[in-house]
């Protein structure tokens, strides 16, 4: 039995569902030789910023009862060099390229970014990444009047896809500038993941990324010190499943536009969870940590599913949650 595993989300058409989640996998070269990359239906790379980032102070990462707490703080070459070294090993793979994007500063960062990626041919789509908790920047935060030049109104302390009204300024202003497949992701640190969903579509987002990481923090008993130099991290892994699935669930719901679903997907079971629910696509993290293949193994897991189950496609499972 043949079984199609081509989705569409935006202008953008992946032979299939599965792709690494950024941050996890770097810009792709520190893979290949553990997988053929070429089977993934997309990479998302590590989020770039206009300018080079060291990140965070060491120590970055922690383990945690399953799952993992960081804190890299966006360590990234910035975007001259992300072009001129990074995207020349990227276009030589041969599938979409989906470039993560973060601010700094203000927000019209993002519009700068998105203005130079808009030029090149072989980025198939931006990731907006508003939720990133891991930065004490104002890049996580909406600026105020007085510095940007933008409607930017939340408080500095918020992530901007804290705040329906921020989310949609940001991506309705990176909207105007690009005819490149949008995606916003967002995150789980909020109370009603609907609202904030809803306020990306309505400014113009082809696609939601839900969840990036919950925050938390670990501390060491011995030295009564967090156990990462920032104090608090990102938690992502199997711990955090659970809470990415409902969100997945809810945002379905209310938001008509494809997601990719994120958080705790280790294997082909935890993967077909996320379709269920009503992902359209799933993005590999932090098992990419535990097994290098595991994206390429899920793939080849949910065609032997399809074909059990009689699925002759894939867009069939995806929302088919009983209740």
């Amino acid at each position: 039995m043949k079984t199609g595993l081509t989705i569409n989300i935006g202008k953008l058409k992946l032979k299939n569902p599965v792709m690494v989640a950024s941050g996890t996998f770097g810009y792709a070269e520190e893979f290949r030789d553990f997988m053929d990359l070429r089977k993934l239906g997309a990479v998302v790379t590590k989020t770039i910023t206009l300018n080079p980032r060291k990140g965070n102070l060491p120590p970055r990462t922690c383990e945690t009862p399953a799952g993992m707490l960081n804190s890299i703080g966006l360590e990234n070459p910035g975007l001259e060099a992300f072009i001129n070294e990074k995207l020349p090993i990227l276009r030589k793979i041969g599938i979409p390229i989906i470039v993560s994007i973060a601010s700094e500063d203000t927000p019209e960062e993002f519009i700068e970014l998105t203005r130079h990626l808009e030029k090149i041919k072989e980025v198939a789509a931006i990731e907006l990444n508003i939720s990133c908790p891991n930065i004490k920047s104002p890049q996580s935060t909406v600026q105020s009047r007085q510095k940007s030049r933008g409607p930017w109104t939340v408080d500095r302390r918020q992530m901007i896809s804290q705040d329906p009204k921020a989310t949609y300024e940001v991506v309705k202003s990176v909207r105007k500038v690009t005819n490149k497949t949008l995606i916003t992701k967002l995150s789980p640190n909020v109370t009603d993941i609907t609202e904030i969903a809803l306020a990306a579509k309505a400014a113009g987002s082809d696609c939601i990324a839900l969840v990036n990481t919950i925050t938390g923090m670990c501390v060491d008993i011995e030295t009564r010190r967090p156990k990462i130099a920032a104090a608090t991290g990102g938690l992502s892994g199997p711990a955090i499943r659970p809470v990415a699935i409902r969100m997945i669930w809810e945002a379905y719901q209310k938001v008509k536009i494809p997601i990719i679903g994120m958080g705790g997907i280790i294997d082909t079971l935890s993967a077909l969870e996320f379709f269920i629910a009503g992902a359209t696509a799933i993005s590999i993290g932090t098992g990419n940590f535990i097994n290098p293949k595991v994206s390429v193994e899920i793939i080849e897991g949910i065609k032997k599913y399809l074909v059990k189950n009689k699925i002759k496609d894939i867009k069939e499972l995806v929302g088919s949650l009983k209740e």
